[in-house]
């Protein structure tokens, strides 16, 4: 039951910009699936599924953890719609993303598993990416910039 309820949440939020928890239940619930909150919250955890902010202030759940074709165009769709600007100091990157989608952009650098970068840390409108090395920050920044055109 579990997975058939998650498969079918990846499926609704595909389908449609679900931005609440509440939303998701009643999708789920209209779709035959009678689930609690509290089950939708473990679910997302579990699927780590993460929410995107749009510049209108909007937000809806994408899931970021396939590695499909797929997927892989939808963490580059989220670097292009989220990344204003990237510097290098020493080994790191700062990366400023439009407000609210430095957590989604952050997941979607650390699953695309960029060779160049050890990982990142967001903050609402800032990233924080380790660079392997010196040499390596400006290759993952231009790395990035091919991603996100």
């Amino acid at each position: 039951m579990k997975a058939k309820r998650q498969e079918k949440i990846i499926e609704l939020i595909e389908q449609y910009d679900i931005e609440t928890q509440d939303e998701l239940t009643e999708k789920l619930n209209e779709a035959g699936f009678h689930t609690t909150q509290a089950t939708i919250s473990r679910d997302i955890r579990e699927m780590k599924l993460t929410k995107l902010t749009f510049p209108d202030g909007k937000q809806k759940y994408i899931a970021l953890d396939n590695h499909d074709t797929a997927s892989t165009e939808k963490y580059k769709r989220v670097l292009k719609d989220g990344i204003m600007s990237i510097a290098v100091s020493e080994n790191i990157l700062v990366i400023r993303t439009v407000s609210g989608m430095a957590m989604a952009c952050a997941a979607a650098l650390d699953h695309l598993k960029l060779n160049q970068i050890l990982g990142c840390i967001a903050g609402d409108d800032t990233i924080m990416c380790v660079a392997r090395n010196k040499d390596s920050a400006p290759e993952a920044k231009d790395e990035i910039q091919k991603i996100i055109g």
